[in-house]
């Protein structure tokens, strides 16, 4: 069912985009022009191009929440980390030489080097 709405979703993005680079440009909007009638006249009538437009930008908006409804659904309860079935935080280990795991530590005073290493 998700890869149904899915595809609808992007025809209908695909074809709202050329909708709306089809439109006639109403200037003002960027500042370059369209026109003198813009401000000064009367709006006409919706022709078919805005309400091809509209049709497509209500089919889009129901598909996006069609498709967050079923991520919601999919998505279940709880975090990731409780799926995991972890009851707490796991300790870091690291492989020691002689090929064990051992709990990550920070090392003591004692297993500090005595001298810096040697500049190459």
């Amino acid at each position: 069912m998700e890869n149904i709405v899915l595809s609808i979703h992007l025809i209908l993005t695909l074809a709202l985009i050329g909708t709306v680079l089809l439109q006639r440009s109403e200037g003002g909007g960027l500042g370059m022009g369209g026109g003198g009638d813009g401000a000064t006249a009367g709006r006409a009538a919706a022709n078919a191009m805005t309400k091809l437009t509209w049709i497509l930008a209500i089919g889009f908006l129901i598909t996006s929440l069609t498709l967050t409804v079923i991520a919601a659904k999919n998505a279940g309860e709880g975090s990731v980390l409780d799926r995991l079935g972890l009851d707490g935080p796991a300790p870091t280990t690291i492989l020691t030489p002689d090929l064990t795991d051992a709990i990550l530590t920070p090392p003591s005073a004692t297993d500090a080097p005595t001298a810096p290493p040697p500049a190459e």
